[in-house]
């Protein structure tokens, strides 16, 4: 035997912790809000690849960042949260310790490159409406490409070598004794960690993209005031304030839901190694699911909200995909 694998007979007559307290009603309630959350984040992120990949119009720096957004998020939906969501109902994993330290280190991976990929599109957005001049000189299809690879290639290697070392969990006294003698997967990282994790994956990214979209917002804010300042006809400054006004509300959408669905959990995960762990475990299970949904509603914020994607999807469903030359006429008049 390892040295280091726990004994686990002493335990035998020790109560689990591995056992759902939910009642069979609750657990039919949760299972059914899971996979409808796991379903709409499946072919929501799948239709915007679809579109994306198919439609040469739909063929943009900007739009290959949302591509990659959707491929992170739909790997989420598909590999992660199904296992995730057993484990959140049945207080219990069920699928080995291989595979927990497998599911929780591709957790980490796909989270981390999903805010990754939020913070680019957010730098995007900042050249497209800050310095529209230069946008098609640095934001081109190649720089975009290289920025994806090296998002997905970095935070694959950090967030595998965390798990893979056991580093996120050194310290922590009963880790291995519930992961293999209790049977359970458990999300937490030691004190060092949690710091890292905290300001690295979510709060300089959070900083940045704050920062960026209070900028646009600044300058859109700017631009009314000039063409207010200009001789422009009455009805060109009612456009232009309708214009302002959603750009205004998808910048609060934007931010509202990504912080509503990721602080949580990440001030969870900072604060829980100096309380000596006693977070309780439904704390930590809703907080997690709250950073699945924002894979849920990422297909919604940057697809649904723009006019491609719903025309695109209408072609997708009423199969005029599968016609001759139909990569071009998602927009015939281009």
């Amino acid at each position: 035997m390892d040295p280091t694998t726990p004994n686990c007979s002493q335990f035998e007559n020790v109560s689990s912790p591995c056992s759902s307290s939910h009642s069979l009603g609750t657990r039919l309630g949760l299972y059914v809000f899971f996979t409808c959350s796991i379903t709409i984040t499946i072919f929501g992120n799948l239709g915007i690849i679809i579109s994306i990949s198919h439609f040469v119009q739909l063929h943009s720096p900007t739009n290959y960042l949302i591509l990659s957004l959707a491929v992170t998020d739909l790997c989420l939906g598909i590999f992660i949260m199904p296992y995730s969501m057993v484990r959140t109902v049945e207080n219990c994993w069920y699928f080995g310790n291989i595979f927990c330290k497998i599911h929780y280190g591709f957790d980490l991976t796909l989270s981390v490159i999903s805010i990754v990929h939020l913070c680019i599109i957010a730098i995007d957005r900042f050249y497209a409406v800050c310095e529209p001049l230069y946008y098609a000189i640095r934001i081109t299809g190649p720089v975009i490409k290289r920025l994806v690879f090296l998002c997905w290639s970095i935070a694959m290697i950090f967030s595998l070598a965390v798990v893979v070392t056991n580093s996120h969990v050194s310290g922590i006294e009963g880790y291995d004794i519930l992961v293999t003698c209790f049977h359970v997967c458990p999300i937490t990282f030691n004190k060092l960690w949690s710091m890292v994790i905290f300001f690295f994956c979510f709060f300089i990214p959070a900083t940045i993209m704050v920062g960026i979209y209070i900028k646009i917002f600044l300058v859109s804010l700017r631009h009314r005031k000039n063409i207010k300042n200009n001789t422009l006809a009455e009805t060109s400054q009612s456009i232009s304030k309708k214009r302002e006004h959603k750009a205004a509300k998808k910048l609060a959408i934007l931010m509202g839901v990504f912080l509503t669905c990721w602080l949580p959990l990440f001030i969870t995960f900072l604060i829980d190694p100096f309380i000596n762990y006693s977070t309780p475990k439904a704390i930590f299970e809703v907080f997690n699911w709250f950073s699945y949904i924002n894979s849920t509603c990422n297909p919604i914020l940057y697809g649904f909200l723009y006019p491609w994607f719903r025309r695109a999807l209408k072609y997708i469903v009423c199969g005029r995909i599968f016609h001759t030359q139909s990569q071009k006429n998602l927009f015939p008049d281009e």
